[in-house]
């Protein structure tokens, strides 16, 4: 067995072979898992602190063997497994403290088929631990997901319905490439037909999706991370084009993915993108910047950068006396 495998998955292992081979000796489990005698028997207390029985006895038809009658959890976990899956779970999904939530009942049904040693402690995280929500997060349907990824796994293309965050709705053939979680939200990296190009769509504002019958082949150096990083700022309804008094260097640690891209540009750099919101990109985005800067391009983000610099004018100017 390969090295790199984990310590889990040896133990795993061995209980597959206790299972299939009862009185397996310390050294034909060595040989079999590919270790030494002492990390086969580390493999045994491992699947004893698990909560599994496993028997050891001596003489020539020693060995180990799982006690009789014991019944074995669907999936085996350490008790360190066990918890940080129980704190993936609540930082993913805050609500999954609370047993009426999907993830919370399915979380709950895990701890339950836990052997009691390993979801005593799993169980006591989740009852006593709180999470605050993410107001960025949304999470999409689970069977809206679900047809996606298959698309993806069977390289079919889709036709997807599509709401924006301005209300607008339209539909679009797109090969869905990848689905990528970024800061609490759902991305569909795609090829869209409709706009002859890349593409990147929240999850949570798909409305359906139905499967075509068209193959597609992704890209074969397709990093689907890197590639949504570089696409979020595209191809949306109203162009932006902002110019810095400073240099790329220090104005990129300001501007998240979905502003658009940043150019050199004389002695500053120049920021080109696309929104559906230009009072967010405003309000949210560039009045968060602590560098000077000018509005070259985007009437309606023009519109929206007025708009912000009267609200604040208008929080400096002398009120009126009060009696």
């Amino acid at each position: 067995m390969p090295s790199d495998v984990s310590p889990t998955a040896r133990a795993l292992r061995t209980l597959e072979i206790l299972q299939t081979r009862p009185g397996t000796t310390a050294d034909q489990l060595a040989e079999r898992l590919g270790v030494t005698e002492r990390a086969a028997r580390r493999y045994i207390g491992i699947l004893r602190e698990a909560g599994v029985q496993v028997e050891s006895s001596r003489g020539p038809h020693g060995g180990y063997r799982l006690r009789r009658g014991t019944k074995l959890p669907p999936i085996v976990f350490t008790q360190a497994e066990a918890l940080g899956l129980v704190m993936a779970a609540l930082d993913g999904q805050p609500g999954a403290t609370e047993a009426d939530d999907p993830v919370g009942s399915a979380l709950g049904k895990v701890i339950e088929a836990l052997p009691e040693n390993v979801g005593r402690q799993a169980a006591t995280l989740r009852e006593h631990a709180k999470a605050t929500p993410d107001h960025r997060s949304a999470g999409p349907d689970p069977a809206t997901t679900s047809a996606l990824v298959a698309a993806i796994a069977a390289r079919r293309r889709v036709l997807i319905s599509y709401r924006s965050e301005t209300g607008d709705e339209w539909k679009s053939e797109v090969d869905p490439w990848a689905v990528v979680v970024r800061h609490g939200r759902w991305y569909l990296l795609c090829h869209s037909h409709r706009a002859d190009a890349v593409r990147t769509y929240r999850l949570d504002r798909v409305r359906a999706v139905g499967q075509t019958a068209h193959e597609f082949e992704p890209p074969g150096d397709l990093d689907p991370v890197a590639a949504l990083e570089e696409n979020l700022g595209t191809g949306w309804k109203f162009a932006t084009r902002v110019v810095f008094d400073a240099p790329p260097a220090e104005v990129a640690p300001w501007i998240p993915s979905p502003m658009g891209r940043l150019h050199p540009a004389g002695d500053g750099c120049v920021l080109v993108g696309s929104t559906n919101n230009p009072a967010m990109y405003a309000q949210e985005w560039l009045a968060a910047v602590p560098f000077d800067f000018r509005v070259e391009g985007g009437d309606e983000l023009r519109a929206a950068v007025a708009a912000v610099a009267t609200r604040f004018a208008a929080a400096l100017a002398p009120g009126e006396p009060s009696e």
